[in-house]
């Protein structure tokens, strides 16, 4: 298992690598039209090929990746805070906030996070500039993903309610947002974290989602999701499997995450 651990943390830090060097190991810009060179196929000038705007689809897949790759974890340390906040708060107060919380949380898990995604980014402008579509793909995901991690923070914050070093915090009269940020919180830290971890594989299946029926990361900008409507023709995926370069880069990063996260359970 370790050395199952240390192969996929080498192929994670190489797509990272490669993906942030991307003016590097790229080509040309993801936005260059090579006009004469429509649709070929794969080559030594293009190694995927280009698509149908006579982009190459190499460089695409480095900044795509990229994107995809830095928008999952900003979107899942901010959902990550939101969950320490409201879960956090909520197990410390206790009572009535409490169970108003444990409401929202439900009526939140009770929709499949996909779906709500889709409903509310299909709710907001789609008509946006690449940049505010990254902006908003990044709050969209941020801001209704923190359920589930809301309520195991919520849980660790119960439980440190009666521990020794909050009992003692008490008896030398530590109270309130002190008792919380300096005695409660940073005792949350390993329950946090893992949190946050497990949030990343889940956004960026959640990125690609909405970028695969376009609403997600709005052209020219490239990410996995807008990569992979090319795959909408199967039969042009087939004749040309170069164009499965995404979905395999993908699956290949998703299994990594899979094999580290579960390798984190199967040590705890």
């Amino acid at each position: 298992m370790k050395r199952a651990r240390n192969i996929a943390i080498g192929v994670l830090a190489v797509v990272f690598g490669m993906s942030l060097l991307a003016n590097i190991f790229g080509p040309a810009p993801y936005a260059m039209q090579f006009r004469d060179f429509v649709n070929v196929p794969a080559s030594r000038q293009f190694w995927l090929g280009t698509d149908e705007l006579g982009r190459d689809r190499w460089s695409r897949l480095l900044y795509g990746t990229r994107i995809s790759l830095l928008l999952a974890p900003a979107a899942a340390l901010l959902s990550t805070l939101m969950a320490v906040l409201i879960g956090g708060v909520a197990g410390y107060l206790g009572g009535w906030w409490d169970r108003i919380v444990l409401r929202i949380i439900d009526i939140f898990l009770s929709i499949p996070w996909l779906f709500l995604f889709l409903i509310v980014r299909a709710l907001l402008p789609l008509n946006t500039s690449p940049l505010a579509s990254v902006i908003l793909t990044f709050l969209v995901m941020g801001l209704l993903g923190w359920a589930s991690s809301a309520r195991v923070i919520r849980a660790g914050a119960l439980s440190l309610q009666h521990s020794d070093l909050v009992l003692h915090a008490r008896a030398c009269g530590c109270r309130g947002g002190r008792l919380l940020f300096v005695h409660i919180v940073p005792n949350l830290k390993p329950v946090v974290l893992a949190q946050f971890w497990i949030s990343i594989p889940t956004f960026i299946l959640g990125e690609a989602s909405l970028g695969l029926i376009g609403l997600g990361v709005g052209e020219p900008l490239p990410s996995w999701g807008n990569l992979l409507r090319e795959l909408a023709n199967p039969q042009a995926a087939m004749s040309h499997p170069w164009m499965l370069a995404p979905l395999a880069v993908l699956v290949i990063v998703m299994s990594c995450f899979q094999l580290l996260l579960s390798q984190k359970e199967f040590e705890a």
